[in-house]
């Protein structure tokens, strides 16, 4: 078993690097990196304390049966939502997404239709208009976009989508910090 290429694996999913898990532990950037090589081998508190930063139970690390990844979704998995009022579906097209960096949904809009207005954050949106007509409403600043185009903002205003076309509206949404 190679100890240090799964702590480095666990690391990397959790998102860290070298120098934020040795800060986390109270180890240097590079007796992880001596770890994460398999040049040195840690205290068994130290291993628990690294598992512990990383989410993993030391029953999960030896498992050698490798956990496969969930890649493709079906559409009875999907997961929808709609506000007739205010003349929008939703779709997450990853059910488990609020728990990751991405979060991809279908957004569809009646004529009209508005999706909630959101606070500030740090996310970063993505989205793919498939049909109609849109405008992204960011501060004080209105974009629009139609089928075909492609848009990418930081959420660092109040921000809102709204239908303003003649017809419905689809597209494809990915935010990063989950916010939807």
């Amino acid at each position: 078993m190679e100890i240090g290429k799964k702590i480095k694996n666990l690391r990397l999913k959790k998102g860290l690097t070298q120098e934020e898990l040795g800060e986390r532990t109270n180890l240097s950037k590079g007796y992880i990196s001596q770890l994460e090589r398999d040049l040195s081998s840690p205290s068994i508190e130290t291993f628990f304390s690294i598992l512990q930063v990383l989410g993993c139970k030391p029953r999960d690390f030896f498992d050698e049966d490798e956990r496969e990844q969930k890649v493709v979704y079906g559409a009875e998995e999907l997961t929808d939502i709609r506000d007739e009022e205010r003349g929008y579906g939703l779709q997450w097209l990853v059910p488990d997404s609020n728990e990751r960096i991405m979060e991809p949904i279908r957004l569809t809009l009646t004529v009209r239709g508005q999706f909630k207005e959101f606070e500030p954050s740090r996310s970063e949106t993505f989205a793919l208009v498939l049909k109609g007509r849109i405008q992204i409403r960011l501060g004080k600043r209105v974009y629009t976009a139609k089928a075909g185009d492609t848009v990418y903002y930081y959420a660092s205003d109040e921000h809102q989508i709204v239908n303003d076309g003649e017809g419905p509206a689809e597209l494809i949404l990915v935010a990063t910090d989950s916010y939807l």
